[in-house]
């Protein structure tokens, strides 16, 4: 079984929906946990991390649970494969907001989870419309989605990543390719294809398997097989097209 902790807020929860689905339809056993708090940024993680107050809520396998946690007992909770680490949408294009606290989240994970390998959640742009009525310094997606690709991978350096997952790449592919019908509010991801997207990269990246033939159905909302062919077209061709090597 691959154990996940994802460190995250609503992009994680949008990313773990379907995945624990998709996984048991391909015969892979999984076990997700999200800490989630709305709109938490790396900043947030890094002050929440000395403090043992249960701040997040907890989903697992991409359902909310009862319960809450701190980070430090999550990462003692489970012996986890993986640890994910995402920083908040406003602030993914703007790498200067990611130090001092995505190290210091690192070497902490390192010291209570040291069989965990780390990885870099590169968490998506926002659609023209939304940001039009944003504060945020990006004129189109595919703007916000250049700077959040070129602040990721600073992160993903900084502490040396061992994995990365490119949502922002595979989002921006579903939104040229569909257009607002991949977010539910310009934000966050549509309920049904948007989280199925994401669900499939995840898959495909964790497992570094093909993703064809899986053939997940079991939505939260009416999806076409149209939609799907198109969610999974992009899924394949970000996977193609992204290497990430952490030298």
């Amino acid at each position: 079984m691959k154990k996940i902790l994802l460190i995250s807020n609503s992009f994680g929860v949008d990313a773990m929906r379907y995945f624990h689905g998709i996984c048991r339809n391909a015969n892979e056993s999984v076990l997700t946990a999200c800490l989630y708090i709305g709109g938490c940024s790396l900043g947030h993680h890094y002050r929440n991390m000395f403090s043992e107050e249960n701040e997040y809520f907890l989903y697992i396998n991409g359902a909310q649970t009862p319960f809450k946690s701190s980070i430090k007992g999550a990462l003692l909770a489970d012996d986890w494969d993986i640890v994910t680490f995402q920083q908040v949408s406003t602030k993914s294009g703007d790498f200067s907001t990611y130090e001092p606290y995505l190290s210091e989240l690192s070497a902490y994970v390192k010291r209570l989870a040291p069989n965990a390998k780390q990885y870099i959640h590169a968490a998506w742009a926002w659609s023209d419309d939304r940001l039009s009525k944003s504060s945020l310094p990006y004129s189109t997606s595919s703007e916000m989605s250049a700077a959040d690709n070129e602040a990721y991978a600073r992160a993903a350096r900084a502490i040396s990543a061992d994995g990365y997952v490119p949502a922002t790449i595979a989002m921006e592919k579903l939104y040229r390719a569909i257009g607002d019908a991949a977010y539910r509010d310009g934000q966050h991801a549509s309920l049904g294809i948007g989280r199925y997207m994401l669900g499939l990269l995840w898959f495909g990246v964790i497992f570094n398997r093909d993703i064809d033939g899986i053939g997940y159905r079991d939505f939260d909302v009416d999806v076409s097989e149209e939609e799907i062919a198109i969610a999974e077209a992009c899924v394949k061709e970000t996977l193609s097209e992204f290497s990430y090597d952490n030298k």
